[in-house]
């Protein structure tokens, strides 16, 4: 009997230990995540252009992959520092702390950038405007995550045009983020957050044509008559290079070259994504990208768009053919994937920072409810009022991001409630012309929202950052150019974006379910099986994972 048993227990033994080794690993191991950014995507070029797209760019990653189709973002305001913040901690600026890409500082009475830090210095250039660190976020992203779970031994580097979109995504604890400084210069830079000197790769790639070969003329990749989703080339609602006459094409960059800051002229036109997507496709021979089985991470975001966008405006020939031209940029960063990384071997996200307004001028030209809002004149009126309510001057210490700002020494010193100015200026300038609703910094800290656009405020009220009073503007009103669009309101033009999954781990299909921004963190961390970032507010969105 004892020998019974004893045979019985080291079958059992044996066999539990063999059931154990092939029992499936509740995670997914890509080689390389990438996470693509594209500054100021609304979701309907995605459709509006895709009978001209090509098979290898967003087809590949709709076709192939998920495609959340009623993607938005959950919080105002929607600019490009929050954007990238929150898409990559998976909370709103409440949390995360980036309440905008530059904001009034309170507790030092100075306007601050996002990315801005005086105690680092810039690395790859003798420019101390390239003094950059995410020391103004507040919480972890998915790739501070990623290190942190593989003991730092994951890779993880930061690529954009611009600093923020480079910085914000990798994180606190990246190997490098590298953005592009222009002007006489066209290098990619970096700051002493991440190292003391460039890495060889990157001094090599500085020093050779790659961004020259972009000082050339901007034609339409397509013959212009067949760009029948877009307006017309030339009319009023479009803005200017520095030494053109007309804003149509070509754009002959080569001969405005100096007029436009020399190499910044680049960032305004589809090379600069191009060059982006040159440097991402370098870093992955550079840093060795998914060369293991510790999965590395690549954050890129295209930032021409944004450029392109403000200056031409949503219903632009040149925001069309930038399109196009990205979706063939993507499509050679997604081939050198597969050579580099291989075939399904590395797992993709691609989404957006914020969306964009359609010109309001243009609006209006179609009798569409649309307008400008004067901030000067704004501050005058309501200073006036003021003066006459309070018998005081000098109340408003900063008006920025349609939020007011009150000088609290001032308050006190002339023994005036807080509670009752924040009211006052509410009920006064809700009477304004081109304002639709005003909420008061009390109703943010005190209330709870579930849903409109007080939610959307409340998610991006961060209460040690943010002003007193928190102004609405009506739909379509800016306070921008009558050239151009736009972006920062709760709006759907700006927060219906993109959101496609691809790759390794991800199932292929697509869903009408609404998703917000805040998601994409959780989701990735969920199929890379580690812990999400600290302030995580999102959820993960269990359709995309196999």
């Amino acid at each position: 009997m004892k020998r019974y048993i004893l045979i019985l227990f080291l079958f059992f033994s044996v066999y539990g230990l063999k059931s154990q080794s092939k029992s499936p690993e509740p995670y997914v191991k890509p080689k390389l995540v990438v996470g693509i950014v594209v500054d100021q995507m609304r979701y309907d070029y995605l459709t509006r252009f895709w009978g001209k797209y090509g098979n290898g760019g967003f087809k590949r990653l709709v076709n192939e992959g998920f495609n959340c189709k009623n993607n938005h973002f959950n919080y105002v305001p929607t600019y490009t520092g929050p954007g990238h913040a929150s898409i990559y901690t998976g909370t709103t600026p409440a949390v995360h702390g980036i309440i905008a890409n530059n904001w009034y500082d309170k507790t030092i009475d100075k306007k601050v950038y996002c990315a801005g830090d005086e105690n680092v210095l810039q690395i790859g250039t003798e420019s101390k405007a390239e003094r950059m660190s995410p020391h103004r976020m507040l919480t972890t992203t998915m790739t501070d995550q990623l290190r942190l779970a593989t003991q730092m031994q994951s890779k993880v580097i930061g690529i954009s045009i611009k600093d923020r979109g480079a910085i914000l995504p990798a994180g606190h604890t990246a190997n490098a983020a590298f953005w592009f400084h222009g002007k006489d210069e066209g290098v990619w830079v970096s700051s002493s957050h991440y190292m003391n000197e460039l890495p060889k790769w990157v001094v090599k790639f500085n020093k050779s044509d790659a961004a020259e070969k972009y000082k050339k003329t901007w034609n339409t990749l397509y013959d212009i008559k067949s760009y029948k989703e877009s307006g017309t080339d030339k009319n009023d609602f479009e803005g200017f290079f520095k030494g053109e006459t007309l804003n149509v094409f070509p754009h002959e960059l080569d001969k405005i070259w100096d007029k436009n800051s020399g190499f910044d002229i680049i960032k305004t036109s589809p090379f600069g994504n191009s060059i982006t997507a040159d440097f991402a496709i370098a870093a992955l021979d550079g840093e060795q990208l998914g060369k293991d089985n510790i999965t590395d991470f690549l954050a890129v975001s295209f930032s021409s768009t944004d450029y392109v966008g403000h200056a031409f405006g949503v219903n632009s020939v040149e925001v069309e053919d930038t399109y196009l031209r990205l979706d063939q940029d993507l499509e050679r960063l997604l081939l050198a994937l597969d050579n580099k990384v291989g075939k399904g071997e590395y797992t993709v996200f691609l989404t957006a920072d914020h969306g964009a307004v359609q010109v309001p001028s243009y609006l209006q030209s179609l009798k569409i409810p649309a307008g400008y809002f004067d901030t000067s004149e704004f501050l005058v009126k309501l200073d006036s009022f003021l003066l006459k309510k309070f018998n005081t001057s000098h109340l408003i210490k900063n008006i920025s991001n349609n939020q007011i700002f009150l000088d609290h020494d001032v308050l006190e010193s002339n023994h005036l409630n807080v509670e009752e100015l924040e009211y006052a200026i509410a009920g006064e300038i809700i009477k304004y012309k081109g304002i639709a609703e005003v909420y008061t910094a009390r109703e943010m800290k005190f209330n709870s929202y579930s849903g409109g656009i007080k939610k959307l405020l409340q998610n991006g009220f961060n209460h040690k950052r943010s002003g007193d009073v928190l102004v609405v503007f009506q739909p379509a009103v800016i306070d921008y150019n009558k050239t151009g669009s736009t972006h920062g309101s709760g709006f759907n033009y700006d927060t219906h974006v993109p959101l496609l999954f691809f790759g390794k781990g991800i199932k292929k299909g697509a869903t009408y379910e609404q998703t917000e921004i805040t998601d994409i963190a959780p989701t990735i961390c969920s199929l890379l099986g580690i812990a999400f970032p600290n302030g995580t507010t999102g959820k993960t969105i269990s359709a995309v994972i196999k």
